[in-house]
């Protein structure tokens, strides 16, 4: 297998890589605000009602009206915070998230005015650590913008995005590894190259699921929004800040979604490189038609976002967490030993019938593993004894806990017996328990 050359990086003449620079923050400043728009439109049709129309011709100039009021809002700054971190912190969040783009083949080997360049800023042996690198910098940005406001949402909010970024930064990384396994390069333009006759999306099916579900929970977006949950938190993190500072943040989300997108395409969906059948047409992967491609399979993508937006509900903070170290973390580890095997098995001339077999029986054994864990672990969480009201507020059960509150009835009124001893109506009520007699 050929992979692009490496050495082709970096001898571009000085103002064709400050116009490629220039042309990636350009590209994602324009899908920003196209992303804004089709965001709002996309939701209101899904839940039977206008999207912006006002604003310019079929509302397409609100996404610029929004920014110019963002920009005259007064920008406020509380008196408790720590104001160096407070205005520092939208500025990292929005840097790495340009800065990740820098290593993403956007198209094959092109002319500008006579020069032969890459459609790619430029490219690195490790480009996909890069990456990872760069966008957890980003989470500084949030957790910095949490404890400088010095208010209590916002700190918690901060807190819940670091713990967030740990377990899903995990997940993501271990579902690229099988990539790695495969293409034989951390390089974004070689893992490209790898994919030119079957893309990884079928080969290899479990790391695209698991990095779908965390890019999700990488970008703080529903239904994994947990650090900034107005439902809980008010806004979360961003909750003391106005003006440019809260559009900065704003800016951020949506250039994360845009890059971790990107890199999906990038990792399984064979980057620039044409879909079938339009690949059977001679030309289709030349000159600047990948482009097309390219930009395509982004909006296929951030089209989920919105849509995933529109349909599924905020989940409990423990879910998501058990969602990340539970599940995502213990298939992707498996998974990367799946593949480790059946690339050993077929380096070493096993027939193809027996890698498939041998991996299903793999994943049996994992699901039956994973099966009598539940099985032993349930009637331990039935049998836990629970109190809630040991403490000074009462407290909802957990998951297969009951209240260890009974019920005796005199005959006119029935009265609650928790612990031995009866519990007065008036302190019943003051905590807000109900009982169904």
């Amino acid at each position: 297998m050929s992979y692009p050359d490496l050495r082709m990086f970096g001898n571009d003449p000085w103002w064709l890589i400050l116009a490629k620079a220039l042309a990636v923050f350009v590209f994602l400043l324009l899908t920003v605000l196209v992303a804004i728009l089709v965001e709002r439109k996309v939701l209101g049709r899904m839940q039977m009602r206008y999207g912006p129309n006002r604003a310019g011709p079929f509302g397409l100039l609100q996404s610029l009206i929004d920014g110019v009021k963002l920009a005259l809002k007064e920008g406020l700054i509380p008196a408790l915070v720590d104001k160096p971190l407070y205005l520092l912190a939208p500025v990292i969040a929005v840097v790495p998230a340009f800065m990740a783009f820098a290593v993403i083949p956007m198209g094959p080997v092109v002319s500008v005015f006579g020069c032969q360049t890459p459609l790619q800023l430029t490219d690195l042996p490790v480009a996909v650590l890069y990456v990872l690198a760069v966008t957890s910098i980003g989470v500084y940005g949030i957790v910095l913008a949490g404890w400088a406001s010095g208010s209590t949402y916002p700190l918690l909010g901060g807190l819940r995005s670091s713990a967030q970024v740990i377990s899903y930064e995990i997940a993501m990384a271990l579902s690229f590894v099988a990539v790695f396994l495969y293409a034989g390069t951390m390089s974004t333009s070689g893992i490209v190259a790898a994919q030119h006759n079957t893309w990884y999306v079928f080969l290899l099916l479990p790391s695209f699921l698991v990095y779908a579900t965390a890019m999700v929970g990488e970008t703080n977006r529903a239904p994994f929004d947990l650090p900034e949950a107005e439902g809980e938190l008010v806004g979360g993190f961003h909750t003391e800040y106005s003006s440019l500072k809260f559009a900065m943040f704003m800016l951020a989300e949506y250039v994360n979604m845009t890059t971790v997108s990107a890199l999906a395409t990038t990792m399984f969906l064979g980057g620039w490189q044409a879909p079938w059948p339009v690949s059977l047409i001679e030309g289709a992967n030349t000159s600047w038609w990948p482009l097309i491609w390219f930009v395509a399979k982004v909006w296929t993508f951030l089209f989920i976002f919105i849509w995933l937006r529109a349909t599924l509900p905020r989940l409990r903070y423990d879910q998501f967490m058990a969602i990340g170290w539970k599940f995502l973390i213990p298939v992707s580890l498996s998974w990367i030993l799946i593949v480790a095997m059946l690339r050993l098995l077929h380096e070493g001339g096993v027939m193809p019938g027996a890698l498939a077999t041998l991996a299903l029986l793999v994943v049996v054994l994992i699901v039956l593993r994973g099966n009598r864990l539940r099985n032993e672990t349930e009637p331990i969480a039935a049998q836990t004894p629970f109190d809630p009201l040991a403490g000074e507020f009462p407290v909802p059960p957990l998951p297969g806990q009951r209240p260890h509150t009974t019920v005796f009835s005199d005959g006119d009124i029935d009265i609650p017996i928790h612990n031995g001893k009866s519990i007065p109506t008036d302190v019943l009520l003051s905590r807000g328990r109900t009982h169904d007699g």
